[in-house]
This record gives C-alpha cells, structure tokens and sequence, in this order.
C-alpha cells in the first residue's frame, strides 16, 4: 500500500514537488529525506480495511 500512495502522491503533487526542488533553500542530501518521510506520513490517514480495499482494486486492474 505504501508503494502505490508514494506512487499516487507524487503523481498528484509532481508540480509542486517540482517547485519545492527548484526552492533556493532545498538541500538534496537533507530535504528529500524529509520529504519522503513526510509522504510516507500519509498512509497513517488510512485504516486497515481501506489499505486492503484500496489494494484489492489495484489488484483488479492489473488483471
């Protein structure tokens, strides 16, 4: 699950991801890694029964 909202996250937010790399106080060795544990904060939002529904539809169309 915490692929597939990684993947679903940064589709959604790619300009203003791409806003905060172009930042003049974006520091690559520093703020990706807090930019990805922020984004990785997110999959807390969601309960079990939804992590499993929302992987039993992905599942559907890879089929």
């Amino acid at each position: 699950f915490q692929a597939f909202y990684l993947r679903q996250a940064t589709r959604e937010f790619a300009n203003d991801l791409d806003k905060l790399r172009s930042a003049g106080d974006f520091h690559q060795e520093k703020s990706v890694p807090l930019l990805i544990s922020a984004l990785k904060q997110g999959t807390a939002c969601f309960s079990v029964e939804e992590r499993r529904m929302v992987g039993g539809m992905v599942g559907e169309k890879a089929e």
